[in-house]
């Protein structure tokens, strides 16, 4: 069943059995931790007895590598730190017209469709849109040419690694028809890394993307930097996690637009205005990223994730011993009805600063939380609010007439069958 759906079912375990519930996952004894104080247990309190060295992530290391998002222990420490100076805010809002640009162009061609009344498939634009960000945002270089391409290579990416988490047998060093497929694909995505790393390296200047930014950084213990690898790791950790989760965020904030008319029509009043909406005009937009917050809350790109004990703990008064595994849900916990009134509902009041103060903290965690919260999180809303106002600015989006949306939880939490939208002028 959990292979089958498991968003519902993790929400039938967690209403039929609670916060904790114990299961066995392919092999492994498992538990399913829902309540927040149990989630600020595993990934804040006792962070250092919770690694990453479990077969999920060793599932992603044959695209990812040895990147944040895989790596644990000091090696993830140490990179952790040499990656921090390249999302310095300042340095990332230098990247603001970059976004608006590619988000603008997107929108030119969208006046065609518009115009024809034509139906599209704004899931599949917010991909190809999120793809040309980070390929400007990491590289200072056009991926609208290739975005066909490495668009494609990481829809087999997703669609594979999803896979393999839940089948595992036989592995990827098998030269099985999958494997194949996923080799293929990381060849496309490592000529296109490798070939920026090599240019950066000879050229030897900042360009202003993050990739420079990490090439140029130093360890300030040895005054080491990173090698090829390692920047290879890490800007393909970047560029899907920023490519592809992003991408989910604002197709679902666009559909649930399209299904609440007066959150629509207050959160256009607060965007209305001329002109390439900038930086600094977000910090005046603060329904915006209510409406972000709330679309995060119920559907979070990282639905569900894990961690392994290192040693014997104890969670919610059941003993954890040493491997274990265990597994926390966004996408379960905030829509937990005891934090959450009308879980179901969206609702971004939720997110004014009263009512986030009287919510525990870990009722909301969608770029997850403690010392390994997601380090693009920053980046992640600049784009997802830059997009959103520009495109509410122009369109009013409705869902075309027929068209089936559900939740697909592979690797993020996209839309199954695409999202067909009619574009409508704002």
């Amino acid at each position: 069943m959990i292979r089958r759906d498991p968003l519902a079912a993790y929400t039938a375990l967690s209403r039929q059995y609670g916060d904790v519930v114990r299961v066995r996952f392919v092999l492994w004894p498992t538990y399913l931790l829902f309540h927040p104080d149990h989630v600020q247990h595993v990934l804040q309190e006792k962070h250092t007895n919770y690694s990453k060295d479990l077969y999920t992530y060793r599932v992603l290391k044959p695209v990812l590598g040895e990147g944040l998002a895989t790596n644990d222990g000091p090696p993830w420490l140490r990179q952790r730190r040499l990656m921090q100076p390249a999302f310095n805010r300042q340095r990332l809002a230098a990247q603001g017209e970059v976004i608006t640009a590619a988000c603008d162009a997107m929108l030119r061609r969208w006046e065609d469709i518009a115009r024809r009344g034509a139906p599209l498939d704004v899931a599949a634009e917010m991909r190809h849109l999120t793809l040309v960000i980070a390929g400007q945002t990491l590289f200072r270089i056009d991926l609208s040419g290739e975005a066909e391409n490495a668009g494609a290579a990481f829809e087999v990416v997703n669609e594979l690694l999803a896979d393999y988490v839940y089948s595992p047998l036989p592995p990827f060093a098998v030269p099985t028809r999958r494997s194949l497929r996923l080799r293929a694909a990381r060849r496309t995505l490592d000529r296109l890394v490798f070939g920026v790393i090599a240019e950066r390296r000879q050229h030897g200047r900042d360009s202003g993307d993050l990739v420079s930014a990490l090439l140029m950084a130093r360890d300030e213990q040895t005054g080491e930097g990173m090698t090829d690898r390692q920047v290879r790791d890490e800007v393909m950790t970047l560029l899907s996690a920023g490519h592809e989760t992003t991408a989910s965020t604002l197709s679902w904030a666009l559909y649930l637009l399209s299904h609440h008319e007066d959150v629509r029509r207050r959160l256009q009043a607060e965007v209305a205005g001329d002109g390439v909406v900038t930086v600094a005009d977000l910090a005046r937009m603060p329904y915006t990223t209510m409406v972000l917050e709330e679309t995060l809350r119920l559907y979070p790109p990282a639905w569900s994730f894990g961690r392994k004990a290192i040693r014997d703990d104890e969670i919610g008064g059941y003993d954890i011993p040493a491997g274990t595994l265990v597994w926390v849900s966004p996408y379960v916990t905030q829509r937990h009805p005891r934090f959450w009134e009308r879980p179901e509902e969206f609702d971004p009041e939720r997110f004014t600063e009263q009512q986030s103060a009287m919510r525990p903290r870990f009722a909301h965690f969608p770029f997850g939380s403690g010392p390994r919260i997601c380090i693009g999180s920053y980046l992640a809303m600049m784009v997802a609010r830059l997009v959103l106002v520009s495109v509410v600015r122009r369109y009013r989006l409705r869902l075309a007439p027929g068209a089936r949306v559900e939740p697909e939880a592979q690797l993020t939490l996209r839309p199954r069958h695409g999202l067909p939208m009619v574009l409508e002028p704002a």
